[in-house]
């Protein structure tokens, strides 16, 4: 079995684009959250969301070819291109044959799906776009990775809701240590910040609506938050095998020696009550890397500010760790990023692998007066330094998927 490193990270978050600025703004605690800029919120329960600022894509694409592709494959392509370029990855150096693209898509192209229904319904059939179908299919994000950078291997989305992400770097991760592959792009990426979507979420009572103070709106374990916060962006790692990482002479940010995926079977939207899925996905993820319990340090918590996903992955937290559950530091960057759905897990495991490189691990903000039964360290408000041998990652996605994803600190 080979062992796989993550060597580059492309992040495109509400909070910075690129590793930098966006490390920089997680340990300053700093809030995504805002108004929404794209369409008219005047009708909508919910005005507030974590949309991407400054980003240009002809910064990244061909202005022609940015064109013909929806926000989420601008993002995908955008992060990817940060990701290469923080890998020092040379393309013309790679067997491209052995280089692969697994990426985790939640929606796909919502932004242009309405755009053309509203043509549709305004203009008629011959007003739609010849591009609509390729714009808006969910697999097009690596599709176009692989066209835009000559990747020849396997090719794919994982669409498991917000586990999507996860779930796609676990089977990434699985490809190159059974020697499948050399070099895996993976990770996610999600622009569904759009009027259907929002009213959605609205309709199922999701979404917070704390609009007088949007930076405050996104509160994981705090005994007052009343829903989610929506997000866009991608994060996109490169993930490959030890030796070739060694021989081209890459930088490690980190191991990645377990997965664990399981399903709740239990309902659409609601955890399992017992929260038996998400406790079997990290101790999964514990049993393939090896690890005992007690030597897990942090945890990046899917933490989505919602009742039921708090509660029941902190009850996941105690019944797989028991009384270890309380030396864990945990924290959901969620609550500075909103939730990016399908590219949760990409942005989140980078917030991870950074957590673990640099010693720092990033606070949970707005965390003010937490839920009674939310009561393990979140690291509330200020990040803190630690020393992190091993981290999970953890995402929940509705349908009752659950990912997990094992983290070691690299030592040769």
């Amino acid at each position: 079995m080979k062992r796989v490193v993550i060597t580059g990270l492309g992040p495109v978050s509400p909070i910075g684009i690129g590793k930098e600025e966006y490390w920089k703004s997680l340990i300053e605690g700093k809030s995504g959250v805002g108004f929404i800029s794209r369409f008219d919120t005047r009708d909508f329960s919910t005005k507030i969301a974590a949309e991407v600022k400054d980003f240009n894509p002809t910064d990244f694409i061909d202005k022609k070819e940015a064109r013909r592709m929806d926000r989420f494959t601008q993002y995908a392509i955008a992060g990817t291109k940060l990701a290469l370029e923080d890998g020092m990855v040379d393309i013309g150096k790679l067997n491209l044959e052995r280089v692969g693209v697994v990426l985790g898509v939640g929606i796909g192209g919502m932004e242009t799906m309405e755009g053309e229904f509203t043509k549709l319904r305004e203009r008629g059939p011959s007003r739609i776009s010849p591009v609509f179908i390729p714009m808006m299919i969910s697999n097009m994000a690596p599709g176009q990775i692989s066209m835009n950078f000559g990747f020849k291997g396997p090719t794919m989305i994982v669409t498991t809701a917000c586990a999507s992400s996860t779930n796609a770097i676990g089977e990434a991760y699985r490809m190159i240590k059974n020697g499948y592959l050399d070099m895996i792009v993976t990770g996610g990426s999600e622009a569904s910040i759009t009027p259907i979507s929002v009213a959605g979420f609205s309709s199922m009572k999701a979404l917070s609506t704390r609009n007088e103070e949007p930076t405050k709106a996104s509160r994981p374990f705090d005994k007052a938050r009343d829903g989610f916060v929506m997000g866009e962006g991608a994060g996109i790692l490169i993930l490959e095998d030890l030796n070739h990482a060694l021989n081209r002479g890459a930088e490690i940010y980190g191991e990645i020696v377990g997965y664990g995926s399981t399903s709740d079977a239990f309902h659409i939207t609601q955890p399992d009550p017992e929260a038996k899925g998400a406790t079997r996905a990290m101790e999964l993820a514990l049993e393939e890397g090896k690890v005992e319990y007690n030597r897990i340090d942090y945890i990046n918590a899917h933490g989505t500010s919602t009742y039921f996903n708090d509660k029941l992955e902190t009850l996941a937290i105690k019944n797989l760790f028991k009384e270890h559950a309380k030396n864990i530091n945990i924290s959901s960057t969620k609550s500075m990023t909103g939730h990016l759905l399908g590219a949760a897990g990409g942005i989140e495991a980078i917030a991870t692998v950074l957590a673990i490189k640099k010693g720092i691990i990033p606070p949970t903000i707005n965390c003010e007066d937490p839920d009674e039964e939310c009561d393990l360290n979140y690291t509330p408000n200020k990040a803190v330094e630690r020393s992190i041998d091993f981290a999970l990652s953890n995402s929940l996605g509705f349908g009752g998927h659950n990912a997990s994803i094992l983290f070691k600190k690299y030592m040769g």
